[in-house]
């Protein structure tokens, strides 16, 4: 039998380099990495997604409109669109430790701020903030994580890491309410804030750029990558029909799944007189089936092929926001929150994987990249278009049922491409 002393410092790094999952090693500073996307994701996610559960009482504090308070939301996703391919460029060039720790703190510092609005112009600025430190939590943090584990692991990694949406969600929609009971909304964005400030300061602390010793091999894919010309690459998407269809789909179901995140917290409490609490469950309900959505539909994808799996997120978001639209129990919410949820869930590594399986390798992270723009597209007007039609209505149903339209559209826009989906895991 071999000691722990006696294995050979060779040995020892080779240990360390196979990653983890399956293996008996893993180092404190991988698990250190996956520790802290968790938690950037945790917090980036819950202070995105909070907005919707605040908002019934930011309504009668600050006497705006669904209209105006669409606005505020869109303001977040007009500065974190611009910025993420940004900083999806960035974290490839620069310190991510460095990155994942200053705009984690704007995050918190957002937050922080929110407290403070008493006017339109000012929640949207603040909240144009948190998109500023939102727009860095994504790209950073998977290619980080990249960085630290096996090739073999890393698609089960990464899921692992993205669960902290997820778990964000479910946590601060039963947080939320107990601190709004007992104190107000405006306690709510400054213990998101102080969050966020704990977990930048985990970031410095357990973030390192890349293991010792080990090549830069990211670096030398990206390299690979930028021996094919940008321009050349933008003509063959371009020219592409299944580029459009899929972005144009993506921008609805954007639209769509933005609308229940916005408003169905004030549309159950000031519509269907359901108590606070009980319509905060409802993101809780709809956080673990996205959770559990994106875990066996994301690994069904991999057997009957992303666009058949795409598809059926469409259906089951539609199927979800047509329910909320004309249920008038909780119950019934429940059970349609969790069809959303579902669907939800598996929207967005099914949507980005599909350009890998349908576009060149060389190609797949310029078509990520344009599809966010429709992606930011179609967050941006939701929240605006929604809260107007709320307002011009005097009713939430009209919205759900844009919603759900949405959806069905963003579903028959893939129906060119199911054949060539089909195939493309195979290839």
């Amino acid at each position: 039998m071999i000691s722990f002393k006696e294995v050979t410092t060779e040995e020892k790094s080779l240990r360390e380099r196979r990653g983890f999952l399956g293996l008996t090693i893993m180092t404190k500073r991988t698990i250190g990495v996956i520790v802290a996307g968790f938690f950037t994701l945790f917090i980036a996610f819950s202070i995105r997604y909070s907005y919707g559960l605040i908002l019934p009482s930011m309504l009668s504090s600050l006497a705006i409109s669904k209209t105006e308070a669409g606005v505020i939301f869109s303001s977040y996703f007009i500065t974190c669109t611009l910025l993420a391919p940004v900083f999806g460029t960035l974290a490839d060039r620069f310190d991510t430790r460095v990155i994942l720790t200053m705009f984690v703190a704007i995050l918190g510092v957002g937050a922080y701020l929110m407290s403070f609005s008493s006017s339109v112009i000012q929640a949207s600025i603040f909240f144009a903030l948190i998109g500023i430190g939102h727009s860095a939590c994504w790209a950073p943090v998977v290619t980080l994580v990249m960085r630290w584990v096996s090739q073999k692991r890393r698609g089960m990694i990464i899921s692992i890491v993205d669960l902290g949406s997820t778990a964000g969600i479910a946590v601060w929609s039963m947080i939320i309410p107990v601190i709004i009971g007992g104190f107000s909304w405006r306690t709510v964005w400054v213990s998101l804030g102080i969050t966020a400030f704990v977990v930048a300061g985990m970031n410095f602390f357990l973030i390192r750029n890349r293991p010792q010793g080990q090549p830069a091999t990211q670096d030398q894919e990206n390299a690979q990558q930028v021996q094919v010309p940008v321009k050349e690459a933008y003509k063959t998407i371009f020219r592409d029909s299944k580029f459009y269809l899929i972005g144009f789909s993506y921008l609805l179901i954007s639209f769509s799944i933005l609308i229940p995140f916005t408003f169905l917290a004030t549309y159950a409490t000031q519509e269907l007189m359901i108590p606070y609490e009980s319509a905060a469950g409802l993101l809780v309900v709809i956080a673990i089936a996205g959770a559990i959505g994106k875990l066996i539909l994301g690994y069904v994808s991999d057997r009957v092929g992303r666009i058949k799996i795409m598809m059926l997120c469409g259906l089951l978001t539609a199927s979800g926001t047509l329910g909320m639209a004309y249920a008038q129990k909780l119950s019934m919410l429940f059970i349609f929150s969790m069809i959303f949820g579902i669907g939800y869930g598996t929207l967005w590594p099914v949507y980005a994987a599909s350009a890998r399986d349908l576009f060149p390798k060389n190609y797949s992270g310029s078509v990520i990249g344009l599809w966010t723009l429709y992606h930011g597209l179609g967050s941006i007007i939701s929240p605006v278009f929604s809260g107007w039609i709320i307002d011009a209505t005097g009713t939430y149903v009209w919205a759900f049922i844009l919603a759900m339209s949405c959806s069905l559209i963003s579903l028959l826009l893939l129906l060119p491409i199911t054949k060539t989906g089909s195939v493309a895991i195979l290839n």
